[in-house]
Protein backbone atom coordinates (compact mmCIF):
# COMPACT_ATOMS: atom_id res chain seq x y z
CA UNK A 1 0.00 0.00 0.00
CA UNK A 2 1.44 3.44 -0.95
CA UNK A 3 0.47 6.66 0.98
CA UNK A 4 1.02 10.64 0.09
CA UNK A 5 3.10 11.68 3.15
CA UNK A 6 3.22 15.48 3.66
CA UNK A 7 5.91 17.51 5.81
CA UNK A 8 9.17 19.03 5.29
CA UNK A 9 13.01 18.81 5.48
CA UNK A 10 14.76 20.24 7.80
CA UNK A 11 17.81 22.99 7.46
CA UNK A 12 20.91 21.84 8.26
CA UNK A 13 22.66 23.59 11.50
CA UNK A 14 26.28 24.38 11.65
CA UNK A 15 26.67 26.53 14.89
CA UNK A 16 24.10 28.93 15.41
CA UNK A 17 20.84 27.50 16.21
CA UNK A 18 17.86 28.23 13.20
CA UNK A 19 15.04 30.40 14.62
CA UNK A 20 11.69 28.56 15.65
CA UNK A 21 9.97 29.66 12.11
CA UNK A 22 12.80 29.46 9.93
CA UNK A 23 14.16 26.20 10.43
CA UNK A 24 12.70 24.29 7.33
CA UNK A 25 14.04 25.00 4.01
CA UNK A 26 12.01 22.66 1.41
CA UNK A 27 8.15 21.39 1.57
CA UNK A 28 7.83 18.00 0.45
CA UNK A 29 5.69 15.60 -0.39
CA UNK A 30 6.59 11.41 -0.41
CA UNK A 31 4.89 8.77 -1.90
CA UNK A 32 5.68 5.69 0.80
CA UNK A 33 5.31 1.93 0.25
CA UNK A 34 4.51 1.34 3.89
CA UNK A 35 5.27 -2.71 3.48
CA UNK A 36 8.91 -1.87 2.65
CA UNK A 37 9.61 1.36 3.89
CA UNK A 38 10.96 2.55 0.78
CA UNK A 39 10.06 5.91 -0.75
CA UNK A 40 9.93 8.59 -3.77
CA UNK A 41 9.82 12.23 -3.41
CA UNK A 42 6.87 13.98 -5.50
CA UNK A 43 7.06 17.12 -4.45
CA UNK A 44 9.76 19.87 -3.88
CA UNK A 45 8.36 22.72 -2.86
CA UNK A 46 9.26 26.70 -1.63
CA UNK A 47 6.98 29.02 -1.10
CA UNK A 48 7.45 32.59 -2.89
CA UNK A 49 8.95 35.57 -1.39
CA UNK A 50 5.55 37.33 -1.72
CA UNK A 51 3.80 34.78 0.59
CA UNK A 52 6.01 34.16 3.60
CA UNK A 53 7.56 36.74 6.20
CA UNK A 54 11.54 36.39 5.55
CA UNK A 55 13.34 34.94 2.65
CA UNK A 56 14.48 32.45 5.61
CA UNK A 57 11.20 31.16 6.62
CA UNK A 58 10.38 27.90 7.14
CA UNK A 59 8.71 25.88 3.50
CA UNK A 60 6.62 23.31 4.92
CA UNK A 61 3.69 21.51 3.47
CA UNK A 62 0.69 21.22 6.79
CA UNK A 63 -2.08 18.44 6.36
CA UNK A 64 -3.66 17.76 3.05
CA UNK A 65 -6.50 16.09 1.66
CA UNK A 66 -7.18 13.60 -1.23
CA UNK A 67 -10.39 14.13 -3.16
CA UNK A 68 -10.87 12.12 -6.19
CA UNK A 69 -7.44 12.72 -8.75
CA UNK A 70 -6.85 16.33 -6.60
CA UNK A 71 -4.40 16.71 -3.67
CA UNK A 72 -5.88 19.37 -1.56
CA UNK A 73 -2.26 20.74 0.19
CA UNK A 74 -1.35 23.96 2.42
CA UNK A 75 1.59 25.24 3.66
CA UNK A 76 1.86 28.04 6.26
CA UNK A 77 0.70 30.83 3.92
CA UNK A 78 -0.88 28.71 0.80
CA UNK A 79 -3.27 26.68 -0.31
CA UNK A 80 -2.54 24.54 -3.45
CA UNK A 81 -4.22 21.60 -5.53
CA UNK A 82 -2.21 19.47 -7.16
CA UNK A 83 -3.63 16.99 -9.78
CA UNK A 84 -2.48 13.85 -9.76
CA UNK A 85 -0.69 11.71 -10.90
CA UNK A 86 1.33 14.34 -12.51
CA UNK A 87 1.27 16.60 -9.62
CA UNK A 88 0.65 19.58 -11.71
CA UNK A 89 -0.37 22.74 -10.33
CA UNK A 90 -4.26 23.55 -10.61
CA UNK A 91 -5.48 26.05 -7.83
CA UNK A 92 -3.18 28.48 -5.81
CA UNK A 93 -4.84 30.90 -3.07
CA UNK A 94 -2.75 32.90 -0.99
CA UNK A 95 -4.52 35.80 1.22
CA UNK A 96 -3.44 38.39 3.71
CA UNK A 97 -4.92 36.78 6.18
CA UNK A 98 -3.43 33.00 6.14
CA UNK A 99 -1.02 32.48 8.51
CA UNK A 100 0.02 28.89 10.06
CA UNK A 101 -2.65 27.31 8.11
CA UNK A 102 -2.63 23.78 9.13
CA UNK A 103 -5.31 21.85 6.83
CA UNK A 104 -7.14 22.22 3.82
CA UNK A 105 -10.54 20.02 2.64
CA UNK A 106 -12.29 20.44 -0.21
CA UNK A 107 -16.27 20.80 0.02
CA UNK A 108 -19.29 19.75 -2.46
CA UNK A 109 -19.89 23.38 -3.43
CA UNK A 110 -16.41 23.79 -5.24
CA UNK A 111 -14.73 25.48 -2.17
CA UNK A 112 -12.12 24.77 0.35
CA UNK A 113 -12.41 24.68 3.87
CA UNK A 114 -9.03 26.30 5.18
CA UNK A 115 -8.09 25.87 8.88
CA UNK A 116 -6.36 29.26 9.75
CA UNK A 117 -4.44 28.53 12.94
CA UNK A 118 -2.42 31.52 13.10
CA UNK A 119 -5.86 33.42 13.40
CA UNK A 120 -7.51 30.88 15.75
CA UNK A 121 -10.16 30.39 13.17
CA UNK A 122 -11.47 28.11 9.92
CA UNK A 123 -12.41 29.35 6.88
CA UNK A 124 -14.33 28.85 3.58
CA UNK A 125 -12.76 30.25 0.48
CA UNK A 126 -13.55 29.53 -3.24
CA UNK A 127 -10.32 28.65 -5.37
CA UNK A 128 -10.50 32.39 -6.91
CA UNK A 129 -9.61 33.47 -3.13
CA UNK A 130 -12.99 34.84 -1.98
CA UNK A 131 -13.66 34.45 1.70
CA UNK A 132 -17.41 33.06 1.59
CA UNK A 133 -17.53 32.16 5.22
CA UNK A 134 -15.14 32.39 8.45
CA UNK A 135 -15.51 30.74 12.01
CA UNK A 136 -13.37 31.85 15.39
CA UNK A 137 -13.05 28.73 16.64
CA UNK A 138 -13.52 30.94 20.48
CA UNK A 139 -16.27 32.05 19.32
CA UNK A 140 -15.95 35.45 18.65
CA UNK A 141 -15.17 37.84 15.59
CA UNK A 142 -11.35 37.11 14.45
CA UNK A 143 -10.92 40.50 14.23
CA UNK A 144 -11.85 41.75 17.66
CA UNK A 145 -7.77 40.12 17.81
CA UNK A 146 -6.59 40.68 14.78
CA UNK A 147 -6.57 43.72 11.91
CA UNK A 148 -7.97 43.27 8.65
CA UNK A 149 -5.68 45.58 7.26
CA UNK A 150 -2.70 43.35 8.48
CA UNK A 151 -0.94 40.98 5.76
CA UNK A 152 -0.31 37.86 8.13
CA UNK A 153 1.86 36.50 5.87
CA UNK A 154 4.15 38.89 6.50
CA UNK A 155 4.28 38.09 10.56
CA UNK A 156 6.42 35.27 11.44
CA UNK A 157 4.10 34.18 14.23
CA UNK A 158 1.37 34.77 16.04
CA UNK A 159 1.59 32.87 18.97
CA UNK A 160 0.91 32.39 21.23
CA UNK A 161 -2.47 30.69 20.29
CA UNK A 162 -5.40 30.72 22.71
CA UNK A 163 -6.64 27.88 20.76
CA UNK A 164 -4.49 26.53 18.07
CA UNK A 165 -6.73 24.45 15.71
CA UNK A 166 -5.36 21.65 13.75
CA UNK A 167 -7.88 19.73 11.30
CA UNK A 168 -11.23 20.42 9.81
CA UNK A 169 -13.57 17.83 9.10
CA UNK A 170 -17.48 17.67 7.97
CA UNK A 171 -20.33 15.41 8.88
CA UNK A 172 -23.26 15.78 7.04
CA UNK A 173 -23.54 19.75 6.27
CA UNK A 174 -22.16 20.78 9.46
CA UNK A 175 -18.19 21.98 9.44
CA UNK A 176 -15.79 20.59 12.82
CA UNK A 177 -12.58 21.51 14.06
CA UNK A 178 -10.18 20.13 16.84
CA UNK A 179 -8.75 22.05 19.16
CA UNK A 180 -5.76 21.70 20.58
CA UNK A 181 -5.29 23.68 23.80
CA UNK A 182 -8.82 22.81 24.70
CA UNK A 183 -8.45 19.00 24.07
CA UNK A 184 -11.36 18.96 22.03
CA UNK A 185 -13.71 18.93 18.60
CA UNK A 186 -16.26 21.79 18.28
CA UNK A 187 -19.11 22.02 15.58
CA UNK A 188 -18.57 25.21 14.00
CA UNK A 189 -22.16 25.57 12.15
CA UNK A 190 -23.99 24.16 15.40
CA UNK A 191 -21.83 25.73 18.41
CA UNK A 192 -23.78 23.83 20.86
CA UNK A 193 -22.14 20.13 19.75
CA UNK A 194 -18.57 19.21 21.16
CA UNK A 195 -16.71 16.17 21.46
CA UNK A 196 -14.26 16.48 24.39
CA UNK A 197 -10.86 14.42 24.08
CA UNK A 198 -9.35 15.71 27.41
CA UNK A 199 -6.73 12.46 27.36
CA UNK A 200 -4.37 14.61 25.51
CA UNK A 201 -4.35 17.40 22.67
CA UNK A 202 -5.94 16.30 19.69
CA UNK A 203 -4.42 16.90 16.07
CA UNK A 204 -6.47 15.09 13.31
CA UNK A 205 -10.19 14.33 13.30
CA UNK A 206 -10.90 11.61 10.34
CA UNK A 207 -14.67 10.77 9.72
CA UNK A 208 -15.17 6.84 7.76
CA UNK A 209 -17.94 4.74 8.21
CA UNK A 210 -20.19 6.77 10.91
CA UNK A 211 -16.85 6.77 13.16
CA UNK A 212 -14.28 9.96 13.59
CA UNK A 213 -10.38 9.05 14.24
CA UNK A 214 -8.41 11.18 16.16
CA UNK A 215 -4.81 11.32 17.03
CA UNK A 216 -3.47 12.66 20.33
CA UNK A 217 -0.14 14.46 20.16
CA UNK A 218 1.22 11.58 22.70
CA UNK A 219 0.05 8.82 20.53
CA UNK A 220 -3.45 8.22 21.12
CA UNK A 221 -6.27 7.29 18.39
CA UNK A 222 -9.33 7.57 19.98
CA UNK A 223 -12.66 7.08 18.04
CA UNK A 224 -15.78 8.44 18.52
CA UNK A 225 -19.56 7.78 16.98
CA UNK A 226 -20.29 9.99 14.59
CA UNK A 227 -24.38 10.54 15.65
CA UNK A 228 -23.99 10.32 19.12
CA UNK A 229 -20.31 11.98 19.28
CA UNK A 230 -19.59 9.73 22.13
CA UNK A 231 -16.10 8.13 22.72
CA UNK A 232 -16.24 4.22 21.88
CA UNK A 233 -12.14 3.33 21.97
CA UNK A 234 -8.97 4.70 23.14
CA UNK A 235 -6.03 2.99 21.76
CA UNK A 236 -2.61 3.50 23.23
CA UNK A 237 -0.27 3.23 20.28
CA UNK A 238 2.94 3.33 21.52
CA UNK A 239 1.90 0.32 23.90
CA UNK A 240 1.35 -1.92 20.79
CA UNK A 241 3.40 -5.15 20.39
CA UNK A 242 6.43 -4.16 17.91
CA UNK A 243 5.85 -0.78 17.58
CA UNK A 244 9.61 0.26 18.60
CA UNK A 245 9.30 3.85 19.54
CA UNK A 246 7.02 3.69 22.56
CA UNK A 247 6.28 7.16 24.15
CA UNK A 248 9.56 9.03 22.14
CA UNK A 249 7.35 11.28 18.66
CA UNK A 250 5.05 13.91 18.48
CA UNK A 251 1.96 11.84 16.84
CA UNK A 252 0.17 13.43 13.71
CA UNK A 253 -0.68 12.37 10.38
CA UNK A 254 -3.46 9.27 9.87
CA UNK A 255 -4.91 7.15 7.07
CA UNK A 256 -7.75 4.86 8.27
CA UNK A 257 -7.55 1.80 5.69
CA UNK A 258 -10.51 0.33 7.38
CA UNK A 259 -12.10 -0.45 10.95
CA UNK A 260 -9.05 -2.39 11.90
CA UNK A 261 -6.03 -1.08 10.07
CA UNK A 262 -4.46 2.40 10.35
CA UNK A 263 -1.41 4.24 9.29
CA UNK A 264 -0.28 7.36 11.84
CA UNK A 265 2.15 9.66 11.60
CA UNK A 266 4.74 10.46 13.96
CA UNK A 267 7.07 13.50 13.98
CA UNK A 268 10.51 13.94 15.67
CA UNK A 269 10.20 15.68 18.46
CA UNK A 270 11.31 19.36 18.52
CA UNK A 271 11.76 21.14 22.08
CA UNK A 272 9.23 24.40 20.88
CA UNK A 273 7.80 26.45 23.70
CA UNK A 274 4.08 24.73 22.57
CA UNK A 275 5.47 21.57 22.98
CA UNK A 276 7.13 21.85 26.33
CA UNK A 277 3.01 22.27 27.56
CA UNK A 278 2.29 18.39 27.26
CA UNK A 279 3.20 17.10 30.78
CA UNK A 280 4.01 13.63 28.45
CA UNK A 281 7.26 15.89 27.38
CA UNK A 282 8.00 18.00 30.71
CA UNK A 283 8.17 14.75 32.75
CA UNK A 284 8.41 11.18 30.73
CA UNK A 285 10.62 12.65 28.20
CA UNK A 286 14.29 11.81 28.88
CA UNK A 287 15.02 9.20 25.66
CA UNK A 288 16.89 9.94 22.35
CA UNK A 289 14.44 10.98 20.11
CA UNK A 290 12.53 9.02 17.49
CA UNK A 291 12.83 9.55 13.48
CA UNK A 292 10.13 10.94 11.81
CA UNK A 293 7.92 7.61 10.90
CA UNK A 294 4.94 6.09 9.52
CA UNK A 295 3.52 2.84 11.46
CA UNK A 296 0.74 0.70 10.07
CA UNK A 297 -1.15 -1.02 13.03
CA UNK A 298 -3.49 -3.70 13.35
CA UNK A 299 -6.24 -2.08 15.98
CA UNK A 300 -7.84 -5.36 16.60
CA UNK A 301 -4.58 -7.35 17.61
CA UNK A 302 -3.03 -3.77 19.27
CA UNK A 303 -0.14 -4.51 16.82
CA UNK A 304 2.38 -2.44 14.79
CA UNK A 305 2.59 -4.34 11.75
CA UNK A 306 5.87 -2.05 10.21
CA UNK A 307 7.62 0.84 10.27
CA UNK A 308 8.71 3.44 7.74
CA UNK A 309 11.71 6.04 8.71
CA UNK A 310 10.95 8.94 6.49
CA UNK A 311 14.59 10.63 7.57
CA UNK A 312 16.77 8.42 5.40
CA UNK A 313 14.45 10.11 2.69
CA UNK A 314 15.17 13.90 3.44
CA UNK A 315 11.60 14.35 5.86
CA UNK A 316 12.42 15.44 8.95
CA UNK A 317 8.77 16.82 9.42
CA UNK A 318 5.75 15.46 9.08
CA UNK A 319 2.10 16.71 9.00
CA UNK A 320 -0.22 15.09 6.98
CA UNK A 321 -0.85 11.09 5.64
CA UNK A 322 -3.10 10.71 2.90
CA UNK A 323 -3.85 7.78 0.53
CA UNK A 324 -2.74 7.44 -2.80
CA UNK A 325 -4.85 6.29 -5.29
CA UNK A 326 -5.17 3.22 -7.27
CA UNK A 327 -2.45 1.97 -4.58
CA UNK A 328 -4.35 -0.53 -2.46
CA UNK A 329 -4.48 -4.06 -3.02
CA UNK A 330 -7.31 -6.58 -1.95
Amino acid sequence: MDLFVLGARQKHRWIWPVAADQRFDQALILRVRTETGSSTRSVKYETPLHAKAHRASSNVFASGTLAGNRLYTCTYTEVIVFELPSFRQVAYVSLPRFNSLHHVRPTVRGTVLVVNTGLDEVVEVSLEGVVLREWSVLGKSSWTRFSREVDYRKIASTKPHLSHPNYVFEIGDDVWVTRFHQRDAICLTRPSQSINIALERPHDGLVCNGRIYFTTVDGHLVVADSTSLQIVSISDLRNFAGYPFAGKAWCRGLMVINSRIVCVGFTRIRKTTLMRTCNWIKHGFHEVDAPTHIATFDLLEERCLNVADLERYGMNLLFGVVDAPGSRTQ
